[in-house]
């Protein structure tokens, strides 16, 4: 009978393995194709059979994404735009949410319940429906063709103040106590203690909120006109509304554009992967 069971635990193990590395291969396989695309010269691109190795690198793609067709070389600053944005936005992002999710984690006030349900709710409303309204006001403060306007409307990001909130449900009140009786503030402590002891839902906030930004698309092109202040994304449209696109070259700028995000998440995947525990919030 335990033979048994242990020829079935195998036979289950070999059929999981078999299927994560089929998930695996529909995963990667875009990205090596956006890879080995952007080494080849257009006519080998839209070759059939399709050539997984090119036959001669065409290091030109990168130079042709840098400079743009109009040789500008505008994807510098672009770039340098995303980058600072996103980390701008997710730097303040984790602050806001982190004291957010202390908040309704540790403080019993009267309504917190309903505060929460607020915040979730939002979560509900796609970003299509409020973005006029946003566009209007800040057209009215001024902050068109300004950092402030790309970062200052994803400051507080509802998913991450969950993720914060009910990674905080589990953080020991005794800690929090002893912090008290040391003579700590409460700043102190959220700043000292739980900020510090949270990297965790820290890391797996930062890298949503700072993914969120690198890809959004959208509110850049509503709120930045001028081509100094636009976002890679707005970059790639570009290279799709020219009237002589260079497939190359967009999978050049794609696999430039790609670097950012695979660099921060394995930087940041050992506190990434440990921040499951958010999601089993801890009992009132």
């Amino acid at each position: 009978m335990l033979r048994d069971n242990s020829a079935a635990n195998r036979v289950t193990n070999i059929f999981i393995n078999l299927l994560t590395a089929a998930f695996l291969v529909l995963i990667f396989l875009p990205m090596l194709f956006m890879l080995s695309a952007s080494l080849m010269p257009p006519r080998e691109i839209f070759a059939m059979p399709y050539r997984w190795i090119p036959k001669n690198i065409h290091i030109q793609n990168y130079y042709n994404a840098f400079a743009g067709n109009d040789r500008s070389f505008i994807f510098i600053r672009n770039m340098l735009n995303s980058i600072y944005v996103a980390l701008l936005t997710a730097l303040f992002a984790v602050v806001v949410s982190a004291a957010a999710g202390y908040g309704l984690s540790k403080f019993k006030f009267r309504g917190r319940n309903v505060v929460f349900l607020i915040i979730m709710g939002r979560m509900m409303i796609p970003f299509e429906a409020i973005m006029i309204p946003m566009y209007l006001t800040a057209v009215k403060l001024g902050l068109q063709n300004t950092y402030t306007g790309m970062v200052l409307p994803f400051v507080l990001n509802t998913f991450a103040v969950f993720q914060m909130r009910q990674y905080l449900m589990t953080f020991p009140d005794d800690m929090l106590d002893a912090g008290r009786i040391d003579g700590l503030g409460e700043f102190d402590i959220f700043r000292k203690l739980v900020f510090i002891n949270s990297t965790p839902a820290i890391a797996t906030a930062a890298i949503l909120c700072f993914r969120g930004q690198w890809d959004n698309l959208i509110w850049p092109l509503l709120i930045a006109q001028k081509a100094n202040m636009k976002t890679i994304p707005a970059y790639i449209v570009r290279f799709t509304e020219e009237k002589s696109s260079d497939p190359g070259a967009m999978m050049a700028v794609a696999v430039i554009a790609s670097i950012p995000i695979i660099i921060l998440f394995i930087s940041l995947s050992r506190y990434f992967l440990g921040g499951s525990a958010m999601y089993s919030a801890g009992k009132e």
